[in-house]
């Protein structure tokens, strides 16, 4: 498959999306990047910015089965990966799966239940595979979750441990729409409560399969050169020296950035990498891997702003 292919797969799959959400451009375009470098996406937005409705209406355009779990504070580990309950009929225990056992996982409102719980997602979104009772299970190659988390709700949440941070290739800032946006949208969802699904929206499936599986490989032989690699390595290193960072980021970082930006190539229609890709996936990819020191805390500072300053100051090929 071509880069010219993949560019118009993203097209049919972002034209699908648009019939339910309105704007949201961005985090489409991340999620599309994230898809074909099999990698996971962490939402943070306040309530009602269409963070469910859109990860339903992405599912659906790439025919991929979906699944959901409505984190709370009583979830536990087999409430996710599922249990083996006892048949009185064969004497023998069967697997009852859980909701993992999925394509694409909605995990809401992640932060919300207890570090024991959000741990059980760690193995299925490194390794594909979950391990009930000493039994391996293997998910979908392409298993991808999406989990979203509310930055306004602070009491009774569980911030998400670094080890499971670091599993998400990227974290997105949902921001409210414009002005033009909402009109949009309440002109669109304001005719009933309650919130529509996808086929209520007429979205429908526009990739298959074996077009996603030929993509992937597409992406990952996307040509990066040294240059290129050197500007990732050079901004990953320089969130070590940074005095306003605690904890910078890891070697895992760098080869997720080189990854994120093999796909927006691709997306972009492109065979090769440009420092631009870098630059655009950067603050998405490091975001929630790096740690404000207490002095840049006391300052005001945020690592937002920091990481910014970092991109801005590190030389981009040429």
């Amino acid at each position: 498959m071509t880069p010219a292919d993949i560019r118009e797969l993203a097209a049919r799959i972002r034209g699908e999306v648009r019939k339910a959400v309105i704007g949201q451009d961005t985090t489409v375009d991340l999620l599309l990047t994230a898809l074909f470098s099999t990698g996971h996406v962490l939402l943070e937005g306040p309530p009602g910015t269409a963070k469910t409705l859109l990860a339903q209406c992405f599912a659906r355009s790439i025919s991929l089965d979906f699944g959901r779990i409505q984190f709370t504070p009583d979830l536990m580990p087999g409430d996710v990966l599922g249990t083996n309950l006892f048949n009185f009929q064969t004497n023998e225990f069967t697997l009852t799966k859980g909701p993992i056992f999925t394509d694409l996982l909605l995990a809401d409102e992640i932060n919300r239940t207890p570090p024991k719980t959000q741990a059980a997602l760690l193995e299925a979104m490194q390794e594909r595979k979950v391990t009930i009772d000493g039994d391996a299970y293997q998910l979908n190659a392409r298993f991808m979750v999406i989990a979203t988390q509310n930055p306004i709700e602070q009491q009774g949440t569980y911030p998400l441990p670094e080890a499971q941070l670091d599993r998400f290739l990227f974290k997105h800032t949902l921001d409210y729409p414009s002005r033009e946006e909402e009109f949009a949208i309440v002109a669109q969802h304001g005719t009933r409560t309650g919130m529509k699904t996808p086929q209520a929206f007429g979205v429908e499936s526009v990739i298959s399969h074996d077009e996603l599986d030929a993509a992937v490989e597409s992406v990952a032989a996307t040509k990066i050169q040294d240059d290129v690699i050197g500007y990732v390595v050079d901004i990953i290193r320089a969130t070590r020296t940074s005095p306003a960072l605690e904890t910078g980021a890891s070697p895992r970082a760098a080869a997720a950035l080189a990854t994120a930006a093999r796909a927006r190539a691709a997306l972009d229609g492109r065979d090769f990498v440009i420092p631009d890709d870098v630059k655009t996936l950067a603050l998405p990819t490091l975001r929630h891997r790096v740690l404000l020191s207490p002095a840049a805390e006391i300052e005001g500072r945020t690592s937002e702003e920091t990481l910014m300053a970092i991109i801005e100051q590190t030389a981009a090929p040429r």
